[in-house]
């Protein structure tokens, strides 16, 4: 028994070090739509989807043996918004830094690994307002935004990957007098990323 035991201390030590020095690390460029908007719980804030773009580096971490990995990026964002607050209708631009943070699966398919492998991604998301304007004067933009996202996606020739993930909203976006009911940013995001 102990040396059974041992056999798979000593199996558990080679994997950490082995596993580690054939991960690969790579780095790269992204780019994409948004298709933003912001969900309220009262009708008197109405808001409509509106195409905005992303684009920054990005970094990708895979363990090639298990597919498993993170992938995290740093990214400039213009979202952009339609909305209705009572008879008040208008349409504005936020510029944010996002960065992502992606749990990355990647399933190893046989033969054809080489030119398509398909992933799924999931984790948080940080968004730092760097412009824009308040949607009125009683409701002010926040200046911070989490959400969690869950994706899917193909990376072709081992280098360009295709995704699509969706954003939760994870806390309110407005704040002020008025601000009395949740308001929270949904997202759908297609990206292009190029490893090097």
């Amino acid at each position: 028994m102990k040396n059974f035991k041992r056999f798979f201390a000593a199996l558990a030590l080679i994997c950490a070090i082995a596993l580690p020095s054939s991960a690969q690390f790579r780095l790269g460029v992204r780019a994409g739509l948004a298709v933003n908007s912001l969900h309220a719980s009262e009708k008197t804030f109405d808001s409509s989807n509106r195409t905005g773009f992303t684009g920054g580096l990005t970094c990708e971490f895979t363990v090639p043996v298990i597919g498993l990995g993170f992938d995290a990026s740093v990214l400039y964002a213009r979202r952009a918004i339609e909305y209705t607050v009572g008879e008040t209708h208008e349409a504005k631009n936020n510029d944010y830094i996002n960065i992502p943070v992606n749990l990355k699966y990647k399933f190893g398919l046989p033969v054809v690994g080489k030119i398509i492998t398909p992933f799924l991604t999931t984790g948080p998301d940080f968004s730092f307002l760097v412009t824009g304007r308040n949607l009125n004067g009683a409701l002010r933009q926040k200046k911070f935004d989490t959400a969690w996202t869950v994706g899917a996606g193909v990376q072709l020739l081992s280098h360009l990957q295709i995704a699509a993930n969706y954003g939760f909203g994870l806390n309110n976006q407005v704040s002020g007098k008025d601000a009395l009911y949740s308001s929270k940013n949904r997202c759908w995001t297609v990206t292009a990323s190029y490893y090097f």
